[in-house]
């Protein structure tokens, strides 16, 4: 028996066909991803435009395609950031099942986080740790506190990469100023989840004894670019651990770079250049206001999670 998750997200759409492996958890068939940038022109006005849906639709018929052809007798296909604040959401999702036929489930982000999570102790065989989730897409940022199995928040900000890039980066390399906006605004919204969201995170004692996860598109591409990897290999990048430090120098060092530049360095997806500057950002924002001196990258994450949700039966 196959099961199949689709993830669409404001900037990547990602495939996973699995199996049952008889532990309760799913070994991988058949694993993929394209950027479609379904949420590109979004703001201000909250509406998905032409191109960005049809190149996202195209690829949707694809994934179902090969999720059908590898045996997948369900697919479960979720909606995240982009979709959760399209004022024409309907439109798409009515093309969605016309088109590409298959039924899109728009989630909220505390969902989101929840099926995050799910993927993220799978991918590290995470047991009884608390810790601190945090998942940078391309519209949004989810953040999740668990204590063992126990969820004791979930908070979707509005930061994302693709979002911060479209908003505050206009010159290429990005002027100080904009990097500095970008900042301003990724530290200003840490500050209230720190202090008011997230419970007792604003207490030393309480980021030392918490291990900081983070998973998705910006903090894998950072572990792949300090790896140097060509070809991605999700292997060596899950479990990989940033400093700080690091994330910190490499900020500074793909800001540095022009477009045509930052699309040539290993370990940096050509499609993702653009964004990265953004997301690097905010991954750097979390680590200096949260308090946390590094964090493990998982390779797994959301649609990891929507497989196992699935029921078996």
């Amino acid at each position: 028996m196959r099961f199949a998750a689709i993830d669409v997200g404001t900037n990547t759409i990602r495939l996973l066909v699995g199996e049952p492996d008889g532990a309760g958890g799913h070994r991988c068939v058949l694993a993929d991803q394209e950027i479609t940038r379904l949420g590109q022109g979004l703001l201000p006005d909250r509406i998905l435009q032409s191109e960005p849906m049809d190149r996202t639709l195209a690829v949707l018929w694809r994934f179902r395609q090969a999720a059908e052809s590898h045996a997948a007798t369900r697919i479960a296909v979720i909606g995240t950031s982009a979709l959760r604040e399209a004022k024409n959401r309907e439109a798409f999702l009515e093309r969605a099942r016309r088109e590409a036929g298959v039924d899109v489930r728009v989630i909220s982000g505390e969902e989101e986080a929840r099926l995050t999570l799910l993927g993220v102790r799978a991918a590290l065989r995470i047991g009884p740790e608390r810790l601190l989730l945090m998942d940078i897409g391309g519209g949004s940022t989810e953040f999740l506190l668990a204590d063992g199995p126990e969820i004791r928040a979930a908070v979707s900000t509005g930061l994302g990469a693709m979002k911060l890039t479209e908003t505050y980066l206009q010159t290429d390399p990005p002027r100080p100023a904009e990097l500095a906006a970008i900042r301003g605004a990724a530290s200003a919204r840490m500050i209230r989840l720190r202090t008011q969201e997230l419970p007792d995170l604003d207490r030393e004692e309480e980021t030392r004894g918490r291990m900081f996860v983070g998973t998705a598109g910006a903090v894998t591409t950072l572990a792949a670019i300090d790896l140097a990897l060509d070809p991605y290999d999700p292997d060596r990048v899950n479990g990989y651990r940033l400093s700080r430090t690091r994330v910190g120098t490499l900020c500074r060092e793909l800001a540095s770079l022009p477009l045509a530049e930052r699309k040539r360095l290993r370990g940096l997806e050509p499609g993702r250049a653009d964004v990265i500057v953004a997301g690097a950002l905010i991954c750097l924002a979390a680590m200096e206001t949260l308090g946390f001196p590094g964090l493990l990258v998982s390779d797994g994450g959301l649609r990891e999670g929507i497989l196992l949700d699935l029921p078996t039966a």
